[in-house]
C-alpha cells in the first residue's frame, strides 16, 4: 500500500459537490494497487476456505449394509429438517376426542464422558429436552404434521406441533396431568396439578388432518450434548389414570423411526413399554423436533473463514483514511478542498460500496459452488430455501460493508494506524473466532461481530439444545438483529468521527 499518491481534485470551493466528490474518492481508491489487491486477497481467502470444506468434508452412516452416503435429512411439513423418532403407545381416533393421563415420573440414562478411558460412563437421569407426554399426529408416517402436550427434562410443561412451534406452559413440580383433545383440525392442550383445575397450554391448528388419526402416549429423549457431538440418552415415563373420549381400541406399540436390521431387530437402544397394572411404563430414544445438526450440513459453513476474509477489508478501510491524514490533507479545511466531515462521508461511502460489492462477489461464489461440491460428494443438506441463500449472499455483502464503514471511523477517531486496525480485528473478527471454537458467544450479541449472524441458513430453536459454537450452527441473535447490531456500530463510529472533524474546522 505503499504506492500511494495523493489525489487532489481541480474543482474549486464553489464547485465541490458532493457526487464530484464521490467520484474523486473513487479515483483515488481505485488508484492505489495495495487496496485493490488487498480486497481481491479478502474474495480469495474466504472463497478457498469456503470450498475446501467443501470439497474436504464425507458425511458416512454406518447401517446393516455397512458405512455409506447418509440418507436425505427428513422434512418436515414447512420444508425444515426434522428428527421424527419417539416410542408411540397408540389408538386409533375417528372424528373428535381426547386423551388424559397423568406422568407422575419421568426417569432415564445418559452417557457422560468417559472418567475411564474406554469404559462407558452411563448413569441416570435425563437430559433438558427429554419428552413424554400426550400425542395426536395424522399417521405413524416420519415428518407428518402432529401436535403434543408434554413434561419435558428440565423445561417445564410444553406444547410443541409440527417440530418448529414451541409453547411454555407451567413448571413440574410433581406429577402432572396432562390432557389433549381434538376438534376438527384443532387441537388444544392442557395441563392440571390435581386433575380438577386446568389451563389451557395453548390451540393449534393442523390442516387438513383425516377423519381418522393417531394418538396416545410417547416418550423420547435427544443424546446428551457433550464433546460437540450427542451420546446416548433414554427417557422413561410412568402415564396412569389414562382415560380417552372417541377411542376404545386396543393399545398398538410402536417405535417410530427405529432402524430395524434384516432380522427385524435393532441393537441401537430401542424403546418400549411396560405395563404394571393401570400403570404404563413408555421409555424412549429420539427427539421430536428440528434437525438443526443431523439434519445435514449447512450452507453458511461455506463463510466460516469470512472472519479471517474480512482482515484485508479493515485494513484497507483503515489506511484509506490514516494515509491521507498522515499527509495532512485531512485536518482542515481550505477554500480549495473539501469539508472534512464531507471527505469523510464521502470515503466512507467508497469503502463501503467497495466492500459490499467485494462481500457479494465472495459470497455469491462459494454459497452456491460449495453447496454444489457438498451435494457432488453426497453429503446431506439442510433444506435451504432460494430466499434464505439469497439472504445469506447478499447479507454477507452486507455486513463486509458495515464492517469496512466502522473500521474506517475507528480510524477517523484514534488516527494512528495500527491502533484503529487492531480495535476493527477485536471488535468484529476476533468475537468470531472464539464462538466459531465454542467460547464466550454472548460476544456475537454485544459486538460488531454479531453481524455474522446474517449468514445463518438455519434457525437457532430454542427448544432444540446445540453445542454453542459457529461450528454447531449456533447464533444468539437471529440474522437481522445481528446485522443490525453491527450496523448501528458502524454508524455510531462514523457519526462521532464526522463531529469530531467537522467541530476541529476553523470558522
Amino acid at each position: 500500500m505503499s504506492s500511494f499518491t495523493p489525489y487532489r481534485s481541480s474543482q474549486r470551493a464553489g464547485r465541490d459537490r458532493f457526487p464530484q466528490l464521490l467520484r474523486a474518492e473513487w479515483a483515488k481508491f481505485r488508484t492505489v494497487r495495495g487496496w485493490v489487491l488487498a480486497m481481491a486477497a479478502s474474495v480469495l481467502v474466504t472463497v478457498s476456505l469456503g470450498l475446501l470444506i467443501a470439497g474436504g468434508a464425507r458425511s458416512t452412516c454406518v447401517t446393516w449394509k455397512g458405512e455409506g452416503p447418509c440418507p436425505a435429512p427428513l422434512v418436515g411439513p414447512d420444508g425444515t429438517a426434522v428428527s421424527d423418532k419417539y416410542y408411540f403407545v397408540h389408538q386409533p381416533l375417528k372424528g373428535n376426542g381426547s386423551i388424559t393421563a397423568r406422568v407422575s415420573d419421568m426417569t432415564g440414562q445418559m452417557r457422560l464422558p468417559d472418567a475411564v478411558p474406554g469404559v462407558r460412563n452411563v448413569k441416570e437421569g435425563v437430559v433438558p429436552w427429554a419428552k413424554a407426554g400426550l400425542l395426536v399426529r395424522q399417521s405413524l408416517t416420519q415428518g407428518t404434521p402432529y401436535a403434543a402436550v408434554m413434561i419435558t427434562g428440565s423445561h417445564g410443561v410444553r406444547m410443541q406441533h409440527n417440530y418448529i412451534h414451541d409453547v411454555a406452559g407451567g413448571p413440574v413440580d410433581g406429577p402432572r396431568w396432562l390432557r389433549l383433545t381434538r376438534s376438527g383440525d384443532t387441537i388444544t392442550g392442557y395441563e392440571s396439578g390435581d386433575r380438577k383445575t386446568w389451563t389451557e397450554v395453548s390451540t393449534v391448528e393442523l390442516t387438513g388432518l383425516p377423519e381418522t388419526v393417531e394418538i396416545g402416549l410417547f416418550a423420547t429423549s435427544p443424546g446428551a450434548l457433550w464433546e460437540m457431538a450427542q451420546a446416548f440418552a433414554e427417557a422413561t415415563a410412568t402415564f396412569d389414570q389414562i382415560t380417552l373420549q372417541g377411542a376404545n381400541g386396543s393399545w398398538r406399540h410402536d417405535d417410530v423411526g427405529v432402524s430395524l436390521g434384516p432380522d427385524g431387530k435393532t441393537l441401537h437402544h430401542p424403546g418400549g413399554v411396560v405395563e404394571s397394572g393401570d400403570k404404563l411404563l413408555v421409555t424412549g430414544v429420539g427427539d421430536i423436533g428440528p434437525a438443526t445438526v443431523e439434519g445435514g450440513l449447512r450452507a453458511d459453513l461455506m463463510l466460516i473463514g469470512g472472519a479471517v476474509g474480512l482482515i484485508p477489508v479493515l485494513v484497507v478501510a483503515v489506511t484509506f483514511f490514516t494515509t491521507e491524514h498522515r499527509r495532512g490533507l485531512i485536518t482542515t479545511s481550505p477554500p480549495a478542498e473539501p469539508h472534512p466531515a464531507r471527505l469523510l462521508a464521502a470515503k466512507a461511502m467508497v469503502v463501503g460500496a467497495v466492500a459490499f460489492v467485494a462481500g457479494l462477489v465472495t459470497s455469491g461464489v462459494v454459497v452456491p459452488v460449495g453447496l454444489a461440491i457438498l451435494r457432488a460428494n453426497q453429503n446431506p443438506i439442510q433444506p435451504i430455501t432460494l430466499d434464505t441463500e439469497l439472504r445469506v449472499i447478499v447479507g454477507y455483502a452486507a455486513l463486509t460493508a458495515a464492517a469496512a464503514v466502522l473500521a474506517l471511523g475507528l480510524a477517523a477517531l484514534v488516527k494512528r494506524t495500527v491502533v484503529a486496525i487492531g480495535l476493527a480485528i477485536a471488535l468484529v473478527v476476533v468475537p468470531n473466532l472464539l464462538a466459531t471454537a465454542g467460547l464466550a458467544p454472548w460476544l456475537l450479541m454485544i459486538t460488531p461481530a454479531a453481524g455474522f449472524a446474517i449468514t445463518q441458513s438455519v434457525p437457532t430453536f430454542a427448544h432444540v439444545d446445540v453445542d454453542q459454537s459457529l461450528l454447531g450452527g449456533y447464533y444468539p441473535l437471529a440474522p437481522w438483529a445481528g446485522l443490525t447490531v453491527t450496523c448501528g456500530y458502524a454508524g455510531l463510529a462514523l457519526g462521532a468521527a464526522i463531529a469530531v472533524h467537522r467541530r476541529k474546522v476553523p470558522r
